[in-house]
């Protein structure tokens, strides 16, 4: 922390400290793993030792964290740079990214036909067999209650709002309220696209972050953490940290694993963070390549005959 306390009166200095820092802060996470991943061993069982929960503080604190920001920020501005010289990186690291949104969301996008398939299951074993309960497994059974297999749904679809929105994004499939997009030149709504993806996607999906980060944790571990709390007041509670796994339903014998939102509405926020800086990249490329490079690279869904397809677009 010295060049920040030394630079810590002028905004600029304080910036730029930090930044320089953000280095030294990535090697020594890299380096000294169980400083803050000792917990990972005891997700399913009481944690005893004070030095593994101080581990799981650490991770607590630094996951919302300036510091974490930084190194982000920094690896952000590493990538660039050398994607600005080498637009072939560039362009490998939009099919990565766009890779990633791609790959997620056609994989939970089967959730709606899951979703389906539960909800004729439950009417069908609840109306025609009058059951209480549906049990779900070979050897070993999962059985829960009618209601809870019911409530569960809401998980089917809080995956496909949260793990589906960036494939959505890349498909082209999110309404959009045009005001003067569709009438500006190609370059400029290139322009927009790379202003928008960083004063509007990237500030949102860090609000959003610093948020459902400690809203998750708040319902994982006890004493509960606070996005107000510094490191050494986190380490002092590390003392009674225990795990405390939210398992409340809305009904008696409902749904009880709501956690797993909080955890899916972190990983949406990620997703989203990384898909603002594909858009930047691609708005970037296609800005400085011209009207032919839009859309290079793009993978989207066809639908119906793709020899018929490809035939139109010859034509």
């Amino acid at each position: 922390m010295g060049l920040v306390e030394a630079w810590g009166g002028h905004i600029a200095g304080w910036f730029f400290a930090h930044l320089i820092e953000a280095f030294y802060n990535l090697g020594y996470v890299i380096l000294h793993p169980g400083q803050w991943l000792a917990w990972v061993p005891f997700i399913n069982e009481p944690m005893t030792d004070v030095a593994v929960k101080e581990s799981l503080m650490r991770f607590i604190y630094y996951g919302a964290s300036v510091e974490l920001f930084f190194v982000v920020f920094a690896i952000f501005l590493i990538v660039s740079v050398i994607g600005f010289i080498n637009n072939r990186f560039m362009w490998g690291c939009v099919r990565l990214l766009e890779g990633i949104a791609n790959g997620i969301g056609r994989f939970f996008a089967w959730a709606g036909l899951l979703m389906v398939f539960q909800q004729i299951i439950i009417i069908f074993m609840q109306r025609v067999f009058v059951v209480s309960e549906i049990s779900l497994g070979f050897g070993v059974a999962f059985t829960k209650d009618v209601s809870w297999w019911s409530e569960e749904l809401k998980l089917y679809n809080a995956m496909i709002v949260t793990l589906c929105v960036t494939y959505t994004f890349v498909q082209g499939g999110h309404v959009r309220v045009d005001l003067v997009y569709s009438a500006v030149s190609y370059r400029t709504k290139r322009a927009i696209d790379m202003i928008g993806s960083l004063l509007f996607m990237v500030p949102a999906a860090i609000l959003t972050w610093l948020y459902g980060w400690f809203f998750l944790w708040r319902h994982l571990v006890v004493p509960n953490p606070s996005a107000s709390d510094t490191l050494e007041r986190l380490l002092s509670k590390a003392r009674a940290l225990r795990w405390n796994i939210e398992t409340i339903g809305f009904s008696p014998n409902g749904f009880n694993a709501y956690f797993l939102f909080k955890l899916l509405l972190v990983t949406f926020t990620a997703l989203v963070l990384l898909q603002a800086v594909a858009f930047f990249y691609r708005s970037y490329l296609e800005f400085k390549e011209g009207p032919e490079s839009e859309g290079k690279y793009l993978d989207k869904d066809r639908l119906g005959d793709p020899v018929a397809e490809k035939i139109a677009e010859i034509h």
